[in-house]
């Protein structure tokens, strides 16, 4: 387990790329254990997350059976986790071909932190979440901004971790978005789960 100061010091570096400052990797621990330890970053985005798997668990699993919304719950955990773990899976397998093998380790560790900064980041759109329905126009309209902003900051820790221009940390922000949407599409299949969709008000 980190130390707290290990900790900061990581939520700091990747908070400094996520606003596009290279100097934030100087704050990472890029070595081994670093690397592994990078992941701890998913306890320390735990508790933002649960409130989220919380209120969709809410709205899709049985209300008036604690069993079926547990179930849920842990299902919902288990698709965000692959979803969040799985991609660098694949990464790891085509980083070497795509010329960003000698960053790969560098992404990995300023996207585990800065998935964690996300996760409280969207905090506030599941909390109101939690109070009103989601087809609520304030809901939804918190929740497009707050992704929008976060796709923002992924998109500029990539480009400052890959460190080798805008076209190729492009290239891999897109490619890990598809994938991570993939293994979440695929897993939701996978366990059933099917979330309503409230575009229709």
């Amino acid at each position: 387990m980190l130390s707290a100061d290990d900790t900061h010091a990581s939520l700091t570096g990747a908070w400094r790329l996520m606003l596009g400052k290279t100097d934030g990797l100087r704050l990472l621990d890029l070595s081994a254990d670093g690397f592994w330890n990078s992941f701890f970053a998913i306890v320390v985005a735990a508790p933002a997350l649960i409130v989220g798997w919380v209120g969709v668990a809410n709205e899709i699993g049985d209300p008036d059976a604690f069993a079926g919304r547990l179930g849920m719950l842990i299902r919902l955990a288990t698709v965000d986790i692959g979803s969040w773990v799985l991609p660098l899976v694949a990464l790891a397998l085509v980083a070497p071909r795509l010329g960003v093998g000698g960053r790969f380790v560098h992404y990995v560790v300023a996207s585990n932190w800065a998935s964690a900064i996300t996760a409280w980041l969207m905090l506030p759109s599941a909390l109101i979440r939690l109070f009103l329905p989601p087809s609520n126009a304030i809901s939804g309209l918190l929740s497009l901004l707050l992704f929008a902003l976060s796709m923002m900051l992924t998109w500029r820790m990539t480009n400052a971790s890959i460190g080798k221009g805008a076209a190729v940390g492009t290239a891999v922000f897109v490619g890990m978005f598809i994938a991570s949407l993939l293994v979440l599409f695929g897993l939701q299949f996978l366990l059933g789960i099917d979330v309503p969709d409230y575009s229709g008000g």
